[in-house]
């Protein structure tokens, strides 16, 4: 946990529609560290999510330069940032974005099949990772035939099927009944402790927050504490 694995410098975002303008990050400096579980919270319309966003590369940003081990961001090409993505991020939402016509190892091995692993392998991999979640039993359900908690147990193992260097998580519990948001919490605690994975977590619930070693405190596009 010495060197940073992603790192924010002068951050500067604005969302601009019409003649309105939002000055969505002010300058914000951040570094997280290999291994670290951090959590970002403030209240809404903050910059969290945006920030989450120009972190991974899913949203550009104005000024400022974000470095992921070591690559500058801003100088990849549209095609070797989402490579990069699939090789080396993952991703996990409140809304899970799963597929619904394929079934929970389909969704799972997707990244895989991006990255241009063979599909023999890829499932492979698919179904070993859904056994670490505890749903190897359910992997050839639809999303539709799986509840909430075990949703987002699938948008967990695809966010990690390819052993990635750092997972991103949008409000991950947000969607979830109080013993499925245990359930993923003990989950994703247990994968940072014993595999290391890398987790900046975006959340309004205290229970995550107390969970991570880090609490990032945003208002008004900046970090404050």
């Amino acid at each position: 946990m010495d060197q940073p694995i992603v790192t924010a410098e002068a951050v500067q975002k604005w969302f601009r529609t019409g003649k309105i303008e939002v000055h969505a990050l002010r300058g914000v400096d951040v570094a997280v560290s290999a291994g670290e579980m951090v959590a970002i919270m403030g209240p809404s319309g903050c910059g969290k999510t945006t920030l989450l966003n120009c972190l991974s590369g899913l949203d550009d940003f104005d000024e400022g330069e974000v470095y992921i081990e070591g690559a500058r961001l801003r100088s990849l090409s549209d095609k070797k940032r989402t490579s990069y993505r699939a090789q080396r991020m993952g991703f996990i939402f409140q809304t899970y974005n799963l597929l619904p016509v394929i079934s929970a190892v389909e969704n799972v091995e997707l990244p895989l099949l991006v990255a241009g692993m063979r599909p023999s392998l890829a499932r492979k991999r698919a179904l070993a990772v859904l056994e670490q979640v505890g749903l190897a039993d359910r992997a050839d359900h639809r999303p539709a035939e799986l509840s909430g908690g075990q949703r987002q147990r699938v948008t967990i193992a695809r966010a990690l099927v390819n052993d990635p260097a750092i997972v991103f998580a949008d409000e991950p519990t947000g969607a979830l009944d109080s013993k499925a948001a245990d359930d993923i919490l003990a989950l994703m605690r247990t994968l940072n402790r014993e595999k290391g994975q890398t987790f900046v977590i975006v959340t309004h619930d205290p229970d995550i927050a107390a969970a991570c070693g880090r609490i990032i405190q945003m208002k008004d596009g900046q970090i404050v504490a």
